[in-house]
């Protein structure tokens, strides 16, 4: 049994916030104050790239969806205002599998409070690709590229088990909520703390912030490179947590030390890098003796 496109379009109206004001071709971004701005940030997620059709719960895979869109706007210092979604389902993605995925994006949804303002469905003749197009409002616009010299570069949690969670998906294991699976949760079902972006927004010494989703090593280089500087990585971060992706966790630079900060916005955080003058490379490493360049080795989108 499949679901046609009336079906798909009737579950959404039915089960997403926002979802029964889907009357036309054209939805309205809901309003944001006179004090903030408009972003928009879209991502999209393809079968066989992405996420695997063999051993990700339909469930755990919308919830992830939205969270990843709905982590870039926090990174970047916005509340969610709503979101569009864009589905392309094969012939062989049931129907069970499909009204699962969309209850879990309805969940999450929910969860961050962003409601649906519109999308589109197609078919295709095999597999699956999603898309979320979400909106935000910022009173200040978090970018990349104000990172300062001897800026301490923070990230709210240490990244690293999401890659190997993928590693022992790959390796047979799957995700049984009977004996759950602290690496595997993190891989399927990523939780980023949505809200402390627009909490670091406020705070002006915090100067830069991006979210960790192709591994912590490129994203400390995209913060070099934009803000014209050099980034030291310390000695204690393994592999997994320089270059495993899909963390989702907030990392940006600050002026402020770290009891400080935490003190202040009363979350934990962990000091990993600090921003250097510019030098040989834009992420070096610290290794106990001697600074060196850190090869990139993280994800690689069209490669």
């Amino acid at each position: 049994m499949r679901l046609s496109e009336n079906d798909i379009i009737d579950l959404i109206r039915r089960r997403f916030p926002g979802g029964a004001a889907l009357t036309d071709d054209c939805g309205r971004v809901p309003a944001h104050g006179s004090d903030e701005m408009l972003l928009a940030t879209t991502d999209l997620m393809e079968s066989g790239t992405h996420f695997s059709l063999e051993w990700h719960p339909a469930k755990m895979l919308g919830r992830k969806l939205m969270a990843v869109n709905i982590s870039d706007l926090d990174a970047s210092g916005a509340r969610p205002l709503g979101f569009m979604l864009t589905l392309a389902a094969g012939r062989n993605v049931g129907a069970e599998f499909l009204q699962e995925l969309l209850e879990g994006i309805a969940e999450a949804a929910h969860e961050y409070g962003a409601p649906v303002i519109g999308g589109d469905t197609v078919g295709r003749e095999c597999g699956l690709g999603l898309g979320i197009t979400a909106f935000g409002a910022a009173k200040r616009h978090l970018h990349r590229n104000g990172v300062l010299v001897n800026d301490c570069i923070y990230v709210d949690h240490l990244p690293g088990a999401s890659a190997r969670g993928l590693k022992k998906l790959q390796s047979g294991q799957r995700w049984d909520p009977k004996h759950p699976d602290a690496d595997i949760l993190a891989h399927l079902d990523p939780r980023p703390n949505i809200g402390l972006g627009v909490k670091l927004a406020a705070i002006p010494q915090v100067h830069a912030c991006i979210d960790i989703s192709d591994g912590l090593c490129k994203e400390l280089r995209m913060l070099a490179e934009e803000s014209g500087l050099s980034i030291v990585a310390g000695p204690n971060l393994e592999a997994d947590e320089l270059y495993g992706g899909e963390d989702y966790s907030r990392c940006f630079a600050c002026a402020m030390p770290l009891e400080e900060l935490q003190g202040i916005t009363g979350h934990e955080f962990h000091f990993i890098a600090r921003a250097v003058p510019k030098s040989a490379a834009p992420v070096l490493r610290y290794n106990g003796d001697s600074i060196a360049p850190l090869e990139d080795l993280s994800f690689r989108h069209m490669e």
